[in-house]
């Protein structure tokens, strides 16, 4: 039986696609922007939209991966990802809803494949916490940084 992993995958599509609690969807949100203002940082010292983006697809990443079982020197090298340099042309904003997308989706795939939810408890590798909390955590992540992203918006749109 897998109604926990069935519970997360629900947390998982509400908060991406569907209609959560707190407003509207990421991707739904993330579709309103204006490309013409994601490399902007409001009082020159925050975080651009398009850095929040590559950011909330580096841990979005890291999940998938240690879903997948890749070796630690991948993990590492996704870790290392985190808040880079972006390319303009490689890490565009279209890029990065694109990739956003692209892991969620293989992320809820592979849990679809889960027959039972022992696997939560099970440790993620390099790390203090299992994938309950891992997964949980990446729900969390992203809804924390939607909201980074919708108070940019509104700053760099008054």
């Amino acid at each position: 039986m897998n109604k926990e992993t069935q519970y997360i995958i629900k947390n998982f599509e509400a908060t991406l696609n569907g209609q959560p609690w707190f407003g509207r969807g990421v991707y739904e949100m993330l579709g309103e922007i204006d490309e013409s203002i994601v490399k902007m940082k409001p009082n020159n010292n925050s975080h651009s939209l398009l850095e929040l983006l590559w950011h909330m697809n580096t841990w979005a990443e890291f999940t998938l991966a240690n879903l997948e079982g890749r070796s630690k020197e991948d993990i590492s090298t996704i870790e290392k990802k985190d808040w880079r340099e972006l390319d303009p042309i490689e890490h565009s904003w279209k890029n990065g809803v694109n990739e956003l997308k692209s892991i969620h989706s293989r992320i809820i795939e592979l849990l679809n494949k889960k027959d039972d939810d022992s696997f939560l408890s099970d440790m993620v590798p390099t790390r203090q916490y299992n994938f309950r909390f891992m997964l949980n955590g990446v729900v969390q992540h992203n809804i924390y940084h939607l909201g980074q992203i919708a108070y940019v918006k509104k700053m760099l749109m008054a």
